[in-house]
Formats: structure tokens, sequence, C-alpha cells
């Protein structure tokens, strides 16, 4: 396999994020680049940002790609070609792989950001670090979202609608409500961010961010920041069990914004061991170890990982 430079974008709802690997091996910037999605001016217009990132980062290293991967905030339908699951709405049902490629002139392999962030941590990050003879990795999103990729044998795999790994859009409890993708109960509307911080607000009237409910929870005298916090552990618990119950990985790694939250390493896991189909729970849950940098250098690392479907 080629050892040279490999090119990734990180296309987020806010900013676009581009980087140029030393090599598949070495998590070694050699250019990085951000600029503004700028999703509200429409289709077109993301992906003429897309093409300026990939003009400047040639310019400025002097080289051309000969592949680009891109995490995507959605999923390409591997029947279809086309975007779907996209919370900025403008790209669902476009086939942003053909226009990059028919105005790049270059290979482009989508994938979810997810699988970005999981692919990056099995083969880079936490997992390479510290369970380097893991074969199936899960990571997982927690922040504004929740999400989730899975890679097996140093492959990502996406699943024949494209969806391997979504494990934010379970059914996990009615008590979350609606949810943005028209069910009701998924994951998201339970223990992302935004679904805990409402939760608070909706008993207390008063709007705190999770920082400050985590905050409370530990200084105490709070009972409804402890209500709270024991939701998130509790349903954090349940959600994971079902995806050790079904996949049984080597290991599980954390990311977005509740990945810092000390809780979920400890009480948390303790509450994934009530759940499980087992009497102990070895599974080891990793702190992530590349930061923000995690979606764009999966999405470098994509070309000849991404897994085969049936048609």
């Amino acid at each position: 396999m080629d050892m040279g430079p490999i090119w990734g974008i990180d296309l987020g709802g806010t900013k676009i994020e581009g980087v140029i690997l030393e090599d598949q091996n070495t998590p070694v910037a050699l250019k990085r680049l951000r600029i503004p999605t700028e999703a509200n001016k429409g289709y077109e217009h993301v992906v003429n940002q897309i093409v300026r990132m990939v003009e400047v980062l040639s310019i400025e290293a002097g080289m051309r790609p000969q592949h680009i991967g891109i995490g995507t905030p959605g999923v390409l339908d591997p029947s279809t070609q086309k975007l779907k699951n996209c919370n900025s709405t403008a790209l669902n049902g476009q086939m942003m792989k053909r226009d990059l490629e028919h105005v790049l002139n270059v290979p482009i392999t989508l994938a979810n950001d997810a699988n970005c962030f999981a692919f990056a941590e099995a083969m880079l990050g936490a997992v390479k670090a510290e369970r380097p003879k893991a074969r199936v990795v899960f990571g997982v999103i927690m922040g504004t979202g929740v999400g989730g990729g899975l890679v097996v044998n140093g492959n990502v795999i996406g699943g024949l609608h494209g969806i391997g790994g979504e494990w934010g859009h379970n059914f996990l409890d009615a008590s979350g409500g609606d949810c943005y993708c028209g069910r009701k109960g998924c994951v998201e509307t339970i223990i992302s961010g935004p679904a805990l911080e409402r939760y608070y607000e909706n008993l207390m009237s008063v709007p705190l961010p999770l920082k400050e409910i985590i905050s409370r929870y530990h200084e105490g005298g709070d009972e409804v920041a402890d209500k709270t916090v024991n939701r998130m552990l509790e349903f954090f618990g349940k959600g994971m069990a079902n995806i050790i119950n079904i996949i049984d990985p080597d290991a599980i790694v954390l990311g977005g914004g509740l990945s810092h939250i000390d809780l979920l390493y400890e009480e948390g896991v303790q509450e994934v061991e009530k759940y499980i189909f087992n009497d102990r729970l070895k599974t080891p849950f990793l702190r992530p170890k590349l930061g923000d940098s995690a979606g764009v250098f999966g999405a470098a690392l994509l070309k000849s990982h991404m897994s085969k479907t049936v048609d």
C-alpha cells in the first residue's frame, strides 16, 4: 500500500477541516487548514468550499492529492450514492462523491464522521496505544449528538445501508421524546449533552450547561443535578450494554464532549455491567487520545479501509 502523504477532510456543520498526513501510520500533519462551512448558503456553496480547501492545500504543500477521504455529518447510501441522515440538511439527497470527483478529478471516499473518529482512534490513537491487538473496536460520539462507528480488522464497517454503528438512533426509552430523525426515544434524545440539559431545565426551570450540572452533582445539594447525572449513567449503561450484547467489541473508545466526564469511566461502566448478558464486564472503555484531530485523521485514513457490501 502507498505509504506517501494522505489527504483527509472533516466536513462539519460550522467548519471544514483539511489535513495532509505524512503517511497512514504517522499522525503528523504536513499541512492543516480550517474554513467555515457556511451550509446555510446551500449545497453548491459547500462543494465550492471543499474545492477551495483542496486548492489552497495543494498550493501550500506543493502537491496534488491522489485520493481524498471525507468525513461527513451523514452517510453515503451505497445503493443510491446519495447522502442521507445529515443534520446539515442541505447535503441530504446530494451526490457529493460524484460531484467532487468530477470537479477535483481525484477519487473520493466518504464516511460518517463517527466512523472516522472510531477509525482514527483504532489505528492511530487510544486503541493502538492501549489495546493494539483489538480486532473489533466500537467508537462512541457523545456530545451535541450521539453516534457511533465500527472498525473490524482495520476496516470501517459501513454496512448494507451505510448505517453501520449508528447506535444514536436506536430506541432507548420513550421518556426521551421526539427526535429530529422523526422517531421517539432515540439514544440521542436521552444522553446527548442538549438532552441532559433539557432534562435538568424541565425539572428546575433554570437552564444550565452540562458542565455546571456535573459540578453541582459533585458538590451535592442539588437533587435535580443528581437526577440528571443518574439518568445519564443509567441510560449510558443500558445503551452500551446493547452494543456489547450484539457486537461484543474488544475495545470501546469514547469521544465528543461527554467523553471528558470521568463518571462515565467509573460509575457509567458499573451501569453497563448491570445490563450485559454476561456474569462480568471485561470490555475496556478508553479515553480518546487524538482530541479534535480524530475526525480529520480518520478521514485521511479511509483509502482502502472501507468494508465491501453486497448489492
